[in-house]
């Protein structure tokens, strides 16, 4: 079984809906079949390459709220962080565009190291307030996952990976993601957000029911309605 995850590795609430998939396959009795990809997503691509600003001011003048009152909304989130084990601190984190990141998770997956890069990635940008937007910031991430540096460097400058992250793009929208995170399973159900780790069980539980059904031998002696009454 397959599980697609749309996301972007300045997006706060895939993060936590990271967490929230893996407590949901730590109960499904299937994970060890569950292929986890992770695909590209950009919240925000009209970000120039190479030019970085504070999130804050960034987002408070975005959606015409005053600087106060975002501070507000991202302790909110920096909360329910929290209670996934993540230490955000949001008000104080940088925005950039991540179009090389997500060419180097590509990179990554065809290395057998998709998850393990995405995962640095995230703890880089949130927990440890490291930039994720230009090349000499990613390579040593990259190096530490496992990737040759030398390879990264290569791909990253004539951006081989491009069209995969395209490709990823222009998927995600043809399946109706209005937002991130977005979770496929098997191209037959998906839920956006950073839904309850119940919810995502649920929606493994349905999808491997349909590929799974359910086999019965014909009867034996029994019991049946009534018949072992006493």
């Amino acid at each position: 079984m397959q599980v697609e995850v749309w996301s972007d590795v300045v997006c706060p609430w895939c993060y936590i809906g990271k967490r929230k998939l893996e407590t949901a396959l730590s109960r499904f009795p299937h994970a060890d079949q569950v292929e986890v990809v992770w695909r590209s997503f950009q919240l925000d691509p009209s970000v120039p390459e190479g030019h970085t600003e504070p999130t804050l001011p960034a987002l408070a003048a975005k959606y015409g709220r005053s600087v106060e009152e975002m501070a507000g909304q991202m302790r909110r989130v920096e909360e329910v962080a929290a209670a996934e084990g993540l230490d955000y601190d949001l008000v104080q984190g940088v925005s950039g565009n991540t179009l090389l990141a997500h060419q180097l998770l590509h990179l990554a997956a065809e290395r057998g190291l998709g998850g393990a890069m995405k995962e640095r990635l995230l703890h880089a940008h949130f927990t440890e307030r490291r930039s994720v937007f230009d090349v000499d910031a990613l390579v040593p991430l990259a190096v530490e996952v496992g990737l040759d540096e030398t390879e990264v460097r290569a791909a990253l400058a004539d951006h081989r990976y491009l069209p995969a992250v395209q490709q990823d793009i222009e998927t995600a929208r043809a399946l109706g993601a209005t937002g991130v995170p977005f979770f496929v399973v098997d191209r037959a159900y998906g839920a956006s957000g950073a839904q309850p780790a119940e919810t995502l069980l649920q929606l493994l539980e349905r999808a491997w029911a349909d590929t799974h059904p359910l086999t019965t031998v014909p009867a034996a002696e029994g019991c049946a309605d009534g018949s072992c009454a006493v």
